[in-house]
């Protein structure tokens, strides 16, 4: 069954300062499972995690896409800082206030997350009773296995601006920035080819830096080794060609846990997001979906 459904803008407040998030709501009179969203490593909803929203909804799901702190349309002193700690508490903060409205049911929570907030709706699985399913697409999972397939190169490389950022915030926010993403060959956090990156951008104004102190985030953050404590159902969608969330280790990773269902898509990191393997992807998600409360 197809639904039409309206999109709300809605502000919640995470440690104080206002997060701006978009609810997706399916013109029904039940109440609708509701799908708590976010992007990974400096994505804002509008690249292209609102293409999954508007799917979702078509067929039922109450969609709560929201910007991390710091990031798109939310508030925050430290533009584009990305830190574990804080976007986890985000993501309690998102699901405790979406809980709230009596247009979506409570009862029926199921996260969705991508790249780095693939690692968190796994995070989030393990710990959290409230959660009936979740899909972890591309997830970072392991430190060390992305490590091994970037090279230890990569990390020299970039220490010197870490070190520099690090140093440079001793008296205030004053971050030294990297690009997050690049096809020229410049020095960044993640690079892909020019038509993958213009694909998944689209004609998004975004702002493609972050802090270098971001890669500490990276080597001390693992959530992968969550996968063996989740015992609610989670879809882990991984792609052969990424070499930012290897899909071997990810694979392996959520063999340990006996409630997953995984499948390898023969694409790259961002590729998934666009044209046929985004079709074949968010079909599998929607039956996924389904099949929790069938």
């Amino acid at each position: 069954m197809k639904y039409e459904f309206t999109r709300k803008d809605i502000d919640f407040y995470s440690e104080g300062t206002r997060c701006s998030a978009w609810l997706y709501l399916p013109e029904t009179d039940k109440k609708c499972p509701i799908i708590v969203m976010a992007h990974g490593l400096g994505g804002t909803r509008e690249m292209r995690l609102y293409e999954y929203a508007e799917r979702f909804a078509s067929v039922g799901y109450a969609c709560f896409l929201f910007d991390y702190r710091n990031y798109g349309a939310s508030d925050g002193n430290k533009r584009q800082l990305i830190n574990v700690k804080m976007q986890l508490t985000d993501w309690h903060n998102a699901i405790e206030y979406i809980k709230k409205d009596s247009r979506v049911d409570a009862d029926k929570l199921l996260l969705f997350g991508s790249s780095f907030s693939g690692g968190h709706v796994t995070y989030l699985s393990a710990n959290r009773n409230d959660v009936k399913g979740a899909v972890a697409q591309c997830p970072y999972t392991d430190t060390m296995a992305t490590i091994k397939e970037v090279g230890l190169c990569y990390i020299l490389k970039r220490a010197p601006f870490v070190i520099a950022d690090v140093l440079s915030c001793v008296t205030g926010y004053h971050p030294v920035m990297l690009k997050l993403s690049t096809y020229t060959g410049e020095l960044a956090f993640m690079e892909a080819d020019e038509k993958t990156t213009k694909d998944f951008i689209g004609d998004v104004e975004s702002i493609n830096e972050a802090p270098a102190r971001t890669l500490l985030e990276f080597l001390k953050y693992s959530p992968g080794k969550y996968f063996s404590k989740i015992n609610t159902p989670i879809f882990v969608a991984a792609c052969t060609k990424d070499d930012l969330a290897p899909a071997d280790k990810t694979i392996e990773l959520a063999k340990q846990c006996k409630t997953s269902t995984y499948k390898t898509f023969d694409c790259g990191h961002f590729e998934i997001y666009c044209n046929d393997f985004f079709e074949e992807a968010i079909n599998d998600y929607i039956e996924f979906y389904n099949n929790i409360f069938t």
